[in-house]
């Protein structure tokens, strides 16, 4: 068969193997979501188990994404890509078939290091065979909507797949995926470098993987061990020195995992301190969505899973247009309205108890997922604006990295909220206050637009 080139059916089919790689990665991400009160229930675990079940899959992605990219450029973008595919699928059927929350833990892990090199690796094949700029920014945005289905497909996936076969159903459900990946990138993918591309930042990579792992650990454990236990405050006093060791060694490399200097640019600086709030609050609150139907208003878990699509549907729905708004209107203005719509969704969702209908849910959960959907796109177009076009593709993986490092602190943080004995409508609370103080930042720090 022939091997991707530039022709435009080999280049339908680099798309479609691309789309359904991110596809997979970004179903992984909600599936898992509407799993957790079945988890729990299964496993016998309490909410920092859970915690880790979400945290040690996109700690790993966080730290690993920025790498990935310069992996798939060095050692070949089709080879990382279905390496990617092959551990990523490997390490489903080990989450599978855990019997104990430590090899899930371990497994989840293993997919995040997969997740790490197929995303970069799916976005450099693309950016390869699509080199006229304008036909790259429709590939990308193609890539970007069709496989964010998987983002709004997440919900109702792993709500049906539970209630009929148990959790262990919504890691399997990738293997089919990934095996027809593995089949068909073999055979049609064809294989691309940049033989210009910089060596591996190892000791930047190392460190951020180890300070945000110890800083993680103790949100999370803090709750159960005591936040003045020495394990706890090793934990964090391991954090500052290793984190404070990354940006000495980082500011010296010759080609640092995370260049400092691109800090200098107060709109590249704010747009980022922005995103880290955006996945701070939407993946710390999303972590309860499904917990809240089936513990506090005793929905089944399919039910719960439905009655949280209306936030996935609405940033579906709302992202493709968000970066026009912007371009329009202003990134100042449209992110801020973002931010405040999102924030205020998640504080009356706050208010919502056992006795709520659900007529009176969904509107919330729409207008978190429509807020959040606004401010995205055009965080992430502010970061590639603010440097120079050569430096537009890391600056889009800083972006998505400080947003999947928001992640991995939203859940530690107001998992550790939750287990104080507030209730889970305090996580929605703390998320929107944070959004909220996000959004009255933005709009002060910023005054250019797009």
């Amino acid at each position: 068969m022939t091997k991707i080139g530039t022709r435009a059916g080999s280049r339908a089919a680099l798309l479609t193997l691309t789309c359904l790689g991110q596809f997979m990665v970004l179903l992984d991400s909600t599936i898992v979501g509407a799993a957790l009160p079945d988890m729990q229930e299964r496993l016998h675990v309490g909410i920092s188990g859970l915690q880790w079940i979400v945290d040690a899959y996109v700690l790993l992605v966080a730290m690993l994404l920025l790498s990935g990219g310069v992996f798939a450029d060095r050692f070949g973008r089709k080879r990382v890509f279905l390496a990617g595919v092959a551990v990523f699928t490997a390490a489903s059927v080990v989450c599978a078939v855990a019997p104990s929350i430590g090899w899930l833990i371990a497994g989840r892990v293993v997919q995040g290091i997969g997740a790490a090199a197929l995303s970069p690796a799916a976005l450099a094949l693309l950016s390869a065979a699509y080199p006229v700029p304008a036909e790259r920014v429709r590939a990308i945005g193609l890539w970007a909507g069709l496989s964010g289905i998987g983002l709004a497909a997440g919900p109702l996936a792993g709500g049906v797949l539970v209630e009929a076969f148990a959790w262990p159903s919504i890691f399997l459900v990738n293997l089919p995926v990934g095996v027809a990946l593995l089949v068909a990138g073999l055979r049609v993918l064809g294989e691309s470098r940049n033989p210009d591309a910089p060596a591996i930042d190892v000791p930047g990579t190392v460190l951020s993987v180890v300070g945000v792992g110890a800083l993680t650990y103790g949100l999370i454990e803090g709750g159960s061990r005591g936040w003045t236990s020495p394990v706890i405050l090793g934990s964090f006093a391991v954090a500052v020195v290793v984190l404070a060791g990354f940006v000495a060694v980082e500011a010296r490399r010759a080609a640092p995992v995370l260049p400092l200097r691109l800090f200098r640019e107060r709109l590249f600086t704010v747009s980022n301190t922005a995103m880290v709030v955006v996945g701070f609050a939407l993946m710390g609150s999303s972590f309860f969505f499904s917990q809240f139907f089936v513990q506090v208003q005793g929905s089944s878990i399919l039910v719960a899973g439905l009655r949280t699509l209306p936030a996935s549907l609405g940033m579906v729905v709302v992202s493709p247009f968000a970066g026009r708004l912007a371009a329009r209107h202003g990134f100042r203005i449209v992110v801020t309205s973002g931010l405040v719509l999102a924030g205020v969704g998640l504080l009356v969702l706050g208010f919502v108890d056992a006795d709520t209908g659900y007529g009176n849910v969904w509107w919330r959960l729409a207008v978190v997922g429509v807020g959040f959907a606004l401010a995205m796109s055009p965080l992430t177009g502010a970061a590639i604006q603010a440097v120079s076009p050569r430096e537009g593709g890391l600056a889009s993986g800083i972006s998505s990295t400080t947003r999947q490092i928001g992640a991995v602190l939203g859940v530690a943080v107001l998992g550790a909220v939750v287990q104080t004995g507030v209730g889970l409508g305090s996580a929605f609370v703390v998320a929107g206050a944070v959004t909220l103080a996000g959004a009255a930042l933005t709009g002060l720090w910023l005054t250019k637009s797009l």
